[in-house]
């Protein structure tokens, strides 16, 4: 499998996972001039922004360790971006995470952080 069709598995995966646990999925792949926001969702009145890292097997790191200063200034800038789009206000926003690990029998770990940027 490669790469591209690794991380759009891996968003799949999130997506269900997400919804599975009460999440509202507003928006996929949200793209401005700044970057992109894998996954925009809502849960109990909160927007919350989702940023989704796929690995394989072998690799030296873990998907959350892949996430540098810059990609996340990148998702800060964006979300304001698509907040300055909507007319509806949000008690709250939050940023998360979830890393799909793909291991060597076939299967997958998720790793969900809830308080990924603050």
């Amino acid at each position: 499998m490669n790469k591209l069709n690794k991380g759009k598995l891996g968003e799949k995966i999130a997506e269900e996972f997400l919804k599975e646990n009460g999440y509202k999925i507003i928006k996929k792949n949200f793209r401005t001039k700044s970057g992109e926001i894998d996954l925009i969702c809502e849960k109990n009145g909160i927007l919350i922004f989702v940023e989704v890292r796929t690995k394989g097997k072998n690799l030296f790191m873990l998907p959350e360790e892949s996430i540098t200063k810059k990609k996340i200034d990148k998702i800060k800038k964006t979300s304001l971006e698509y907040l300055a789009s909507k007319e509806k206000n949000y008690k709250e926003i939050k940023f998360e995470f979830i890393g799909i690990e793909f291991l060597s029998n076939g299967n997958y770990k998720i790793k969900h952080i809830k308080d990924f940027i603050y």
